[in-house]
């Protein structure tokens, strides 16, 4: 992917810089998780029985373990290796929450944990074509990202998603590690949450075509109980019901121009995702109305 830098109406290249130490890009990774992937630093260097992971992280918004491996050597299988740090941790689970409690001084309990959500990142300068194809599985934990160097100290992390990913990894194996963490570990998929009448879905779809149009980098995440938007950080979680549509916002609803009144302050009250306030949608007629607000969450995580 080339980029370039705008100056007046002429554009000129920006070089890659070619980075062959493994280290530099952890060190890199490890103090900017939360604005490159919204995830909390645990550990760096984790050892446990014959395993030493490079980085252990913690998505609280899904209250889940993710494992950071950084690649140079490009003949690795990122099957064979994700699932083995996988069963690690879910055969491991007191380990993995003792040095969380050690390393954030919080206390964290085994039901805090959703470990159907865990996952392995590997990030690499690049990857083969064999690497790429063998993330074709819609139930796949594992996630491949590049991160790139330029001129003028610009860096791109850019994810690489499966192009065809309509069969399930459970099928085609006899490994035990795979077997075993498919039994526990669930990737969730849009199609998870469609399990609902027409209208509903139809109302669905209408709301994520905006939100999606808001910025082509913002990105949607499916989980068990909702599917988030985020750019940087989550600013809206959406729940898919049989006749409504119920939407926690990252925004508190003192701040939100608000005139018809329907968002509700959730600060305190129970629900699944983040957000301090809640807003339903049940028509076609309501959908700008409460595309607004959420629109008004989102420049919220701007700074807007």
């Amino acid at each position: 992917m080339a980029l370039f830098k705008k100056d007046n109406s002429k554009l000129s290249v920006i070089n890659e810089k070619r980075i062959d130490l493994e280290r530099d890009i952890q060190r890199l990774t490890e103090e900017n998780l939360d604005c490159v992937f919204g995830l909390e630093f645990v550990s760096t260097e984790f050892a446990l029985h014959s395993f030493r992971i490079d980085t252990l992280a913690f998505d609280k918004e899904s209250g889940s373990f993710v494992i950071i491996e950084y690649k140079r050597d490009r003949s690795f299988s990122v099957i064979d290796q994700g699932y083995a740090y996988l069963a690690l941790m879910l055969n491991n689970k007191s380990d993995f929450i003792l040095e969380y409690n050690e390393k954030t001084n919080n206390n964290l309990n085994r039901a805090d944990v959703d470990w159907t959500q865990s996952k392995v990142i590997f990030i690499a300068n690049s990857f083969t074509s064999y690497q790429m194809n063998a993330i074709n599985f819609k139930d796949l934990p594992i996630e491949l990202w590049e991160v790139k160097f330029f001129d003028n100290d610009v860096i791109l992390y850019n994810q690489l998603l499966s192009q065809d990913s309509r069969e399930s990894i459970k099928t085609i194996t006899k490994n035990n590690d795979i077997n075993s963490v498919s039994n526990e570990v669930k990737v969730y998929t849009l199609e998870d949450h469609l399990n609902v009448p027409e209208n509903t879905k139809n109302l669905f779809f209408a709301l994520r075509e905006k939100i999606l149009a808001i910025n082509d980098s913002i990105e949607e995440r499916p989980k068990q109980n909702y599917v988030s938007y985020r750019l940087r950080n989550a600013f809206a979680y959406v729940h898919n019901q049989q006749s409504k549509i119920k939407i926690h916002l990252e925004i508190h609803k003192n701040e939100l121009n608000d005139p018809r009144g329907i968002a509700r302050d959730v600060t305190n009250v129970g629900h699944h995702g983040g957000g301090e306030t809640e807003v339903i949608l049940d028509s076609e007629e309501n959908l700008n109305y409460v595309f607004d607000l959420i629109e008004q969450a989102y420049r919220k995580i701007l700074g807007k």
